[in-house]
């Protein structure tokens, strides 16, 4: 039985922006030194003037040349030696708002997706990832989308909040409309583009900041029917674990009752919503709101937060709690229905 890590992580370095071409290269983001949040001067990444995490001290249970993908054969290798066949790839730098400007979010998109196409093509198939587009400006989203999908891009990465907007504001239906065209999932990863909150919740533990509202895009998509609307759509909802899922179902089904709405039997797999979840979840009280089919696992690889276990996909076949269909389903089937692989 294949493998599918549903949620691993390529760490951008300075090759990432040499797809820039010679008019966007002012926007190119610098390696700059400064104190880190322990006081000793780490290197950040400066972007449109403002300061974000390099990311050069996590994963350190990760080849540093693999997780920056500067060598993709001993990343393959490792993946062997984590029994992985299929990794799905999301980006680091994304995950907190970067500019407010469209010319320098197309700039930064368009260079980061023809790195990961390069690193698909050297993949031998086993490195898929999820295209990042300048949701800014819809008309370079679409066009940026169907380039990625014709390169192994094999998800939409998306946060919760993407500048002022939420996932159900009908400006993201050209998007739902196209992604649905192209067989492309919408996966809400954990992150915030919304400046406003992302610094209000400075010095927090990233709880509020970036997991906070991807559970409230999964609970506004049910509320508002959006998934209805696209009837062909599918969501993913990723490194936000999947605790939550019985208090968000839960508290939709006594709204939605109210307004006479009933939500569906098993709303997740009616919706075509799969959540991506961590093994330290209740998984036998999770499935019993989720469904076996609708959930996922990734390993986070790369990273080093509390979302990461390197060997998460083992350790799931070893919990005795979860029944030995499910585990199948959430390792191979579940992802492979989910990313259409």
């Amino acid at each position: 039985m294949p493998v599918i890590d549903a949620d691993a992580h390529v760490i951008e370095n300075e090759h990432t922006w040499d797809y820039m071409t010679a008019a966007e290269r002012e926007f190119r983001p610098q390696v700059i030194t400064a104190p880190g949040p322990n006081g000793n001067d780490i290197e950040w990444w400066l972007v449109d003037g403002h300061r974000r995490g390099k990311q050069t001290n996590i994963g350190l249970d990760t080849p540093e040349a693999s997780r920056e993908m500067r060598n993709v054969a001993l990343r393959l290798k490792h993946m062997d030696e984590l029994g992985v066949d299929v990794q799905v790839l999301y980006p680091s730098i994304f995950l907190s708002p970067l500019t407010s400007r469209p010319e320098v979010e197309l700039a930064l998109c368009r260079s980061y997706n023809r790195w990961l196409a390069d690193i698909w093509a050297h993949g031998q198939g086993r490195l898929r990832w999820a295209a990042v587009l300048p949701l800014m400006t819809m008309d370079a989203a679409l066009a940026e989308l169907d380039w990625a999908r014709e390169h192994g891009a094999c998800a939409i990465f998306i946060r919760g909040l993407e500048g002022e907007r939420r996932l159900s504001d009908p400006y993201f239906f050209p998007l739902y409309e196209r992604a649905s065209d192209l067989d492309v999932p919408i996966c809400v990863h954990s992150a915030t583009g919304n400046f406003a909150q992302f610094d209000l919740y400075d010095g927090d533990s990233g709880f509020a900041r970036f997991k906070l509202p991807n559970v409230a895009a999964f609970h506004a998509l049910l509320f508002h029917r959006i998934p209805s609307q696209f009837p062909k759509l599918r969501f993913g909802f990723v490194e936000i674990a999947a605790q939550w899922v019985p208090y968000a179902l839960t508290d939709l089904a006594r709204r939605l009752e109210r307004r006479g709405d009933p939500l569906p039997p098993n709303p997740l797999a009616a919706n075509r919503i799969w959540v991506a979840c961590q093994t330290d979840d209740d998984l036998p009280y999770v499935l019993r709101y989720a469904g076996e089919d609708n959930l996922v696992i990734g390993s986070d690889y790369g990273h080093n937060d509390t979302a990461t276990e390197i060997e998460a996909l083992r350790r799931l076949k070893e919990n005795p709690s979860v029944p030995a269909r499910a585990v199948d389903k959430i390792l191979d089937d579940n992802a492979r229905a989910l990313y259409g692989l």
